[in-house]
């Protein structure tokens, strides 16, 4: 049974689906005509280009041959690696990903309801870190895997926007394996079940974010009680789910963006002020350092 998602994509506003199926290959996008594009760093498309002033990457885009692509990929594959899934067919129907709440949680239970998670469709060699990586932007932002002993992965996001933000700073830490061999931040609380601790945590933007975006021409087909986003008061038109949410967000975004490093990762990951841009160049480093990798 294929478990499938339905909506509207947040950049495009246009209607999509996506059905996703097990299969005998590692994870791969299945475009209508046939063609199979693995699901891995090699795949992923830089950021549209936007206005002098405009932002970097804010979503993953994965791109076949002859132009396709598909947009928002982050959530659907988070969903997927932090159930286990790691070997599945995704049939795209619609230039996006749907977006649902912004959260994980509409993958999480298609998966399950189809019996996809914990079908035995996740048995990947893990990819051993021999050596630390680390990766910096040279505006504060910083993401780094430090190789681990014991079997399992372990990822930390530390968000501070700095004095005076509207999102305080936060950080917190998806830890199903056990505590990281690193040690976490000061401060950092530590989760261990993704799908009712990550997963639902939805993205999020502050109130000038939103309103130049808009500006640009995107998010016109959504409203804040539809998105969170947060100005100097807080929510607009909306609540957070957890005191935390932006950063566990955080840690979702990197659940997702990592597993484009082709499998599950053994290795510690810490971010700090990082975005999409940092974690993508992460798991090309990843992929890249994983000796013989191959897609099927």
């Amino acid at each position: 049974m294929p478990a499938t998602v339905t909506g509207t994509g947040l950049f495009t506003g246009a209607p999509g689906a996506v059905r996703i199926t097990p299969a005998d290959h590692r994870l791969a996008i299945v475009w209508a005509v046939g063609e199979r594009t693995p699901a891995d760093a090699r795949a992923v498309a830089p950021p549209p280009s936007l206005p002098a002033g405009g932002f970097p990457a804010r979503n993953t885009i994965l791109s076949g041959g002859a132009g396709r692509t598909l947009l928002t990929v982050e959530h659907m594959l988070s969903a997927l690696a932090g159930l286990g899934v790691w070997r599945a067919a995704i049939e795209p129907t619609g230039p996006e990903v749907p977006i649902g709440d912004g959260s994980a949680v509409e993958f999480v239970r298609a998966l399950r309801e189809a019996g996809i998670a914990g079908s035995g469709s996740g048995e990947v060699e893990p990819i051993v870190l021999r050596e630390a990586i680390v990766i910096e932007d040279g505006k504060g932002g910083r993401i780094e895997a430090h190789p681990r002993r014991s079997p399992g992965a372990t990822y930390e996001y530390r968000l501070d926007y700095g004095p005076g933000a509207p999102i305080a700073a936060q950080s917190a830490a998806w830890a199903p394996a056990g505590e990281s061999e690193h040690g976490h931040g000061p401060g950092t609380r530590v989760y261990r079940d993704y799908a009712t601790e990550v997963a639902p945590a939805r993205t999020f933007c502050l109130q000038a974010e939103a309103e130049a975006m808009r500006a640009m021409g995107l998010f016109k087909h959504i409203s804040p009680r539809e998105m969170l986003v947060i100005g100097p008061g807080g929510p607009i038109e909306n609540e957070l789910r957890f005191e935390d949410e932006p950063a566990r967000h955080k840690v979702l975004d990197i659940v997702g963006d990592l597993a484009l490093a082709g499998g599950p990762i053994r290795a510690d990951i810490v971010a700090t002020r990082a975005g999409h841009a940092l974690n993508h160049r992460l798991a090309r480093a990843i992929l890249e350092s994983a000796a013989g990798y191959d897609p099927k």
